[in-house]
Parts: C-alpha cells; sequence; structure tokens
C-alpha cells in the first residue's frame, strides 16, 4: 500500500510540476523534486525517466548531487514570482494577501538566490 501511495504521489506531483512549466506562479522545480523522491520509493523506471529526461533530467541531478539550482533556473524563478505577484497586486483588493504573499514570495526567491550554481 505504501508503494502505491507513493507511485500516486509521485506521478501527482509530475503532473503539477508540467503544469507548473506552463502556468506563471506555479513553481516546477519542487514539484519535480517530489516526484522524482516518490518514484525513488516506488518506481524505479519513473526514477530513471525522470532522471535522463532532456529538460528535467540536468536539474535533478544539479540537485542531488551539489544542492545546486542553475542561474537560468533561478532567474526564470524569482521573474515568474515578480509577475505572479504584479498579477495579484492589479486583480486583488485585500492588502493583507498581497504583504502575505509578497513576504512569502521573497522568503522564496532569497532561498533560491542563494543556492549554488551547479559545478558543470
Amino acid at each position: 500500500m505504501k508503494r502505491l501511495m507513493a507511485l500516486v504521489s509521485a506521478y501527482f506531483f509530475l503532473g503539477l510540476a508540467l503544469v507548473g512549466v506552463i502556468l506563471p506562479g506555479l513553481p516546477t522545480v519542487p514539484f519535480l523534486l517530489l516526484s522524482a523522491w516518490f518514484a525513488a520509493k516506488s518506481s524505479p523506471a519513473l526514477h530513471q525517466w525522470l532522471y535522463s529526461h532532456p529538460r528535467f533530467g540536468a536539474l535533478l541531478r544539479d540537485w542531488e548531487r551539489e544542492g545546486a539550482i542553475s542561474r537560468r533556473s533561478k532567474v526564470i524563478a524569482v521573474l515568474m514570482l515578480s509577475l505572479s505577484w504584479l498579477v495579484l497586486w492589479l486583480t486583488t483588493n485585500s492588502s493583507g494577501v498581497l504583504i502575505g504573499l509578497a513576504c512569502l514570495f521573497v522568503v522564496i526567491a532569497s532561498y533560491l538566490v542563494t543556492r549554488p550554481d551547479p559545478s558543470q
């Protein structure tokens, strides 16, 4: 039962990661990392597919090897956070929501920016 739940979780988070590629504001990398973690526990085939994927594999290998995030990924993530906050600012009247999300986005961006760049 645990393996089945891990497999369902792996595919669920992979789906969210794929949606995150398209939608601004929905992160890709954290969901991809969760998918890989659950796949390692449930499906060697899915785990191998993720690590050998031409687009996602390098992100996972860099994170696993060095805890590193590419500069390009950092820039895109920070720009998407900024764009998401701007859209909310234009469409939301709740200053509490705007302030809360600004604080959250600053924490996320700070974490991302302080991760090392991959050595390769």
